[in-house]
């Protein structure tokens, strides 16, 4: 007689609560892809590793389709989410979730990093891995039709509307580069812009030449429309003072991002957009302090590139610490 056992262990496998006993080799702030990869590098070199994070997956969690990422045809957003997390739990990375950092000092050599609810943690090095967020239009019907048509990132998702009509909303270089791929997929693109456009004059040149691309200044989105999912949005045109609908079947909000920034905005160098000046290495202004992913100053806010920021600057504490303690 024979007896064929399938068990699946990392469905009920539950994550190592990070303790605050020890001073940490590395903590990292942020539970996204930079986080996460960063934590998987940091303990497979044998750092003490911790995370601390509201949510495991981040922005992953508002990302319906991801089928970008090599080697895997289409998944979630929740779904990649899932796998990054089962990884850690096999390794037994520590975690902290549903909780929210309030403050980051450092005394000599390690960082203090103190919860809202008073709890201390210490590390060697650090790690912020905060990401950032869609700057929103603030409009009716942006959060009910969010993935239902209503979508920020037109690199990431454009493919999922060919033969659609859709919209861009914003006027700079990135709402313009938006319209110009997604023209590609889809069946009419037409980009809207409250006042001029902001956007290298290059730029414009080439999405003029795009047939499938309409242009509506001095035009503000004043509501995005639908029923089940976005069907449209109703605008007003400024220069006549009518209202009317642009139908459509979605819509990319393409106006900017907020980094989350707040924790460091005092302790190390900033741009002009708010994001986390990092070197090569990804180390921050403040030795020992790293940030990774979509806070940062790097291009093109992409999952694959956040992963791989997790992991350069995983590997680069391991190197400061072995110089430094």
């Amino acid at each position: 007689m024979s007896f064929n056992f399938n068990f699946n262990i990392n469905e009920t496998k539950k994550a190592v609560k990070l303790s605050n006993e020890e001073v940490l080799d590395l903590l990292v702030i942020g539970g996204g892809p930079a986080g996460l990869n960063a934590a998987l590098y940091a303990k497979r070199k044998g750092l003490t590793t911790g995370i601390i994070t509201k949510r495991i997956g981040g922005q992953l969690l508002n990302t319906s389709s991801v089928d970008n990422y090599l080697g895997i045809t289409q998944v979630s957003g929740e779904e990649l989410s899932e796998k990054y997390l089962s990884h850690l739990k096999d390794l037994e990375v520590s975690i902290a979730e549903e909780v929210e950092v309030e403050k980051i000092t450092k005394d000599e050599k390690l960082f203090n990093i103190r919860l809202t609810d008073g709890t201390v943690y210490q590390s060697k090095t650090l790690l912020l891995a905060t990401g950032s967020s869609p700057r929103k239009l603030q409009v009716p019907g942006e959060y009910e039709y969010s993935n239902r048509g209503v979508a920020y990132c037109a690199i990431c998702d454009a493919p999922l509307f060919k033969g659609k009509d859709v919209i861009i909303a914003g006027g700079g270089n990135s709402a313009v580069e938006a319209a110009i791929d997604v023209a590609k997929f889809a069946k009419n693109v037409t980009l809207v812009h409250r006042s001029q456009l902001r956007a290298d004059q290059i730029l414009i040149d080439h999405m003029m030449k795009q047939s499938n691309i309409t242009v509506y200044l001095q035009t503000q989105i004043l509501e995005i429309v639908g029923d089940n999912k976005m069907t449209g949005i109703k605008v007003l045109d400024k220069e006549n003072s009518q209202v009317r609908v642009i139908d459509a079947d979605g819509i990319f909000i393409e106006i900017g991002n907020l980094p989350s920034n707040d924790l460091v905005k005092d302790l190390v160098t900033l741009n002009d957009r708010g994001e986390v000046v990092v070197d090569e290495k990804n180390m921050t202004s403040l030795p020992g302090l790293y940030a990774a992913g979509d806070v940062t100053q790097m291009p093109y806010k992409q999952i694959v590139i956040a992963v791989a920021d997790g992991a350069k600057a995983a590997l680069a504490a391991n190197e400061y610490i072995n110089q430094n303690f």
